[in-house]
């Protein structure tokens, strides 16, 4: 199928990456990170430390690994778990901070070197992929499928932070975050997206469900029926409607459903096209029909909608 499902998702639901900090320190040292909107994302790319939550024992990271923290938990790095630690604040960082940018804490011991970053996303809301997720993803790029590519992403996004003064840096480094997200989420699906709940990202690991939401996702404002799907997906009407409720926790117009409101919403907030035009788009017969379940999913009419998330 031509729609990439999780990118379809991603761009519809926007998430803005941004280079936190190039964190570079020698032993001993402990910082706490508190909580904060939206997600939080590190990886070691010289050295190790430990990376402890309150809700989970210390693992040590290497040269390669990734913690991508979708909902942003408190969580502290360190050279050893037992050391105490200083809080990772505004003022600790104007202290520590460098002119080219990097954050560094002197030492005597050995040299760590980790890349971090945030994901802002409308946080009233929950996301539709991070949302998703555990409140910690660790990723190895010594995985023998995915790792090559996200040692790959890796290390271009480590040498566009060290040539910071180069052309266009700073916005191949977004660009990079970007890309680095969805391997880290591709990666992750790949090794434990079993263990996950129902849900339209889970199934994107069985291939009639995920045939099922490509087609879905391409054309969202076809009159689609349980058999004109199953007869696109190449499967029965009995075997569609099981595997998809199985894998994503409720049927595939149910799903539909909301998949073309989520597009309306997008469509209302970046477009001028007339609320009738949005709503013949996603596949509504009339304006009055779009407005009740639009009304009924969003919480106020498309117009008001409108107003509200374009001027505010």
């Amino acid at each position: 199928m031509r729609v990439d499902v999780l990118g379809d998702v991603l761009a519809l639901a926007r998430v803005d990456a941004s280079l936190m900090a190039t964190f570079d320190a020698r032993a001993p040292w402990a910082i706490e990170l508190p909580a904060r909107h939206g997600a939080a994302f590190h990886a070691v790319v010289a050295g190790t430390c430990w990376f402890t939550t309150d809700t989970a024992p210390p693992r040590q990271l290497s040269p390669g690994d990734l913690v991508l923290l979708p909902a942003g938990i408190r969580h502290r790095l360190a050279t050893d778990p037992g050391l105490p630690t200083r809080r990772f604040d505004e003022d600790l960082k104007r202290s520590l901070i460098r002119p080219d940018g990097e954050l560094v804490l002197d030492g005597p011991g050995a040299r760590t070197r980790i890349l971090c970053a945030g994901y802002q996303y409308a946080t009233d809301i929950t996301h539709p992929v991070l949302g998703l997720l555990p409140p910690v993803l660790h990723v190895a790029t010594a995985q023998p499928d995915s790792g090559p590519w996200l040692r790959s992403v890796l290390d271009l996004l480590a040498h566009e932070t060290r040539s910071h003064t180069a052309t266009g840096s700073g916005t191949a480094a977004i660009r990079l975050l970007d890309l680095l997200l969805i391997h880290v989420v591709r990666a992750w699906l790949d090794t434990e997206g079993d263990t996950m709940d129902p849900s339209w990202l889970r199934g994107l690991r069985d291939p009639v469900t995920a045939r099922a939401l490509a087609v879905l996702h391409e054309r969202p404002g076809h009159h689609w029926t349980l058999d004109t799907l199953a007869t696109v997906v190449n499967v029965s009407r009995a075997t569609l409607a099981r595997r998809f409720a199985h894998h994503v926790g409720e049927p595939p117009l149910t799903y539909l459903t909301r998949w073309r409101l989520d597009v309306a919403a997008r469509r209302l907030r970046e477009t001028a096209l007339p609320v009738a035009a949005i709503a013949h788009e996603v596949g509504y017969a009339s304006e009055f029909a779009f407005n009740r379940a639009f009304t009924r999913t969003h919480g106020q009419p498309p117009g008001r909608y409108r107003r509200h998330t374009t001027t505010g």
